[in-house]
């Protein structure tokens, strides 16, 4: 979890309510922008893929084309590769690695796609630099990537105002950039891609039932995941605080009428 050795740290960790979140991923609510680009027989590579749910959805979206996930995290990819199992996705397979040092070819598919990793990486534009590289010369880089400080909710609470300002710094601290949607066309500019168009999307919380669901997920994550260990290792937040974070996250959940604003930047470009 140490900053001091240049390495990225996952700021998340794979807690049961961070995936629980990651699970609920689509390709309708997570890459809506990247859809009119992708056929059939189309090659993919989803960089940071997780549990996977995101993923086979855009390998049924380019089937038979080939479609490789690949994931830090042995654990994840385990389980990513048990959904595909489920959901009868034979053109998907995944792999546990590093997608700059993991060996693949360069210039080896037609679309390299990441959803929110960016943000999470000491070297975005090195990131990105090298996801052009794998794509072919006519190929797609993809990314979208969410923006904390952009994100907005009603009614208005001091322990949620609080929520974010732990988030940016934990963030800070890792070396990482929670508000990586707004400077997503410029990484991709300075990593020297082509075409780059920018495009912006949400996902809105507002019934009881996503409220209830959204609000848990971040109570959760306050408390029990690696960005709550990381805020009190790092002397960011003590152990009561974040109690009172959470209880601001399921107060937000129990308003009637709460509405919930996650914005994401994304980028369609070429290598």
């Amino acid at each position: 979890m140490s900053d001091s050795t240049g390495a990225d740290t996952y700021t998340h960790g794979h807690h049961e309510a961070v995936l629980r979140a990651h699970r609920w991923r689509t390709a309708e609510n997570s890459a809506a922008y990247l859809l009119p680009h992708l056929r059939p027989g189309m090659s993919l590579l989803d960089v940071g893929c997780g549990p996977g749910t995101l993923t086979a959805d855009l390998a049924a979206r380019v089937a038979p084309g080939a479609v490789l996930g690949i994931d830090l995290s042995t654990a994840v990819v385990a389980e990513a590769e048990a959904h595909a199992r489920d959901a009868g996705v034979p053109n998907l397979r995944f792999r546990s690695g590093d997608f700059r040092s993991a060996g693949l070819a360069e210039r080896g598919f037609d679309v390299v796609h990441a959803h929110q990793v960016l943000q999470h990486l000491r070297d975005p534009v090195g990131a990105l630099r090298a996801m052009g590289r794998l794509a072919r010369r006519d190929g797609i880089v993809a990314a979208r990537d969410g923006d904390y400080s952009a994100m907005v909710w009603w009614p208005a609470d001091p322990r949620l105002d609080r929520w974010r300002e732990i988030y940016l710094e934990v963030t800070r601290r890792n070396g990482a950039e929670a508000d990586a949607g707004r400077r997503l066309a410029g990484w991709a500019a300075e990593a020297g891609l082509a075409d780059v168009a920018y495009s912006t999307s949400t996902w809105t919380f507002a019934t009881t039932a996503e409220r209830g669901w959204w609000s848990e997920l971040w109570a959760e994550r306050t408390t029990s995941s690696s960005l709550g260990r990381q805020a009190v290792e790092y002397g960011i937040a003590t152990p009561s605080e974040l109690a009172g974070v959470a209880a601001g996250w399921r107060a937000f959940g129990a308003a009637a009428g709460g509405v919930f604003i996650v914005v994401s930047g994304e980028i369609i470009a070429r290598p």
